[in-house]
């Protein structure tokens, strides 16, 4: 399995950072991306780079950080641009909003959007995990359309069923909804691993 996953700059980056660890954990080669207010808002919010060169999350990956490629937002010229790429499909996790609006438009004014706009043209799942409250009618319209051309819209609403007893595993609710669209039960039955960074 081959996931291109991508984050951006909508609050939210643990999500970002645990599906990543997931998806390593289930075995995927990660092509991933994060746009420049995503690093921003990552920096903010978890203090560190979420850079699978860097620590903490090197040593979160451990051996995984193999199957990690970083790839510059920048580099429309990446392979994961082109539909003749073997990519399995693609997450956007968290997804901004302006993100969701510019892959509806098509408009593709970076390797995040150049990537989705492949995805969606090479029917393959792109998952969309938008992290916004209230939401606006150009929003509602948005995140129709996403659905409308083919993207699964899974909100990072997290489940509370489950007695979920720390922030990552609360997390991990959606986490795993997301890594569950390519791995089907597999995902949602895996145990995280103590490297994964979670709270003891």
């Amino acid at each position: 399995m081959r996931l291109v996953v991508a984050m951006t700059g909508a609050s939210g980056a643990l999500y970002g950072v645990r599906f990543i660890l997931r998806a390593v954990q289930l075995g995927a080669q990660v092509d991933f991306v994060i746009s420049a207010a995503g690093e921003l808002v990552a920096r903010a919010e978890l203090g560190f780079s979420p850079d699978p060169a860097e620590q903490p999350l090197a040593g979160w990956l451990d051996q995984g950080a193999r199957r990690v490629r970083r790839l510059p937002a920048t580099d429309c010229a990446a392979d994961v641009a082109s539909g003749s790429a073997a990519v399995n499909g693609m997450v956007v996790i968290p997804c901004s909003m302006g993100t969701l609006a510019r892959i509806v438009a098509g408009t593709s004014q970076n390797l995040i959007e150049r990537a989705a706009d492949v995805t969606l043209k090479e029917r393959r799942p792109l998952v969309l995990v938008p992290r916004e409250t209230p939401l606006s009618r150009i929003h509602l319209r948005n995140l129709a359309a996403a659905a409308e051309a083919g993207a699964i819209v899974l909100p990072a609403m997290p489940s509370f069923y489950g007695g979920p007893r720390t922030v990552e595993e609360l997390v991990d609710t959606v986490v795993d909804r997301a890594a569950a669209v390519f791995y089907g039960g597999a995902a949602l039955r895996a145990t995280w691993p103590a490297a994964s960074g979670e709270a003891e």
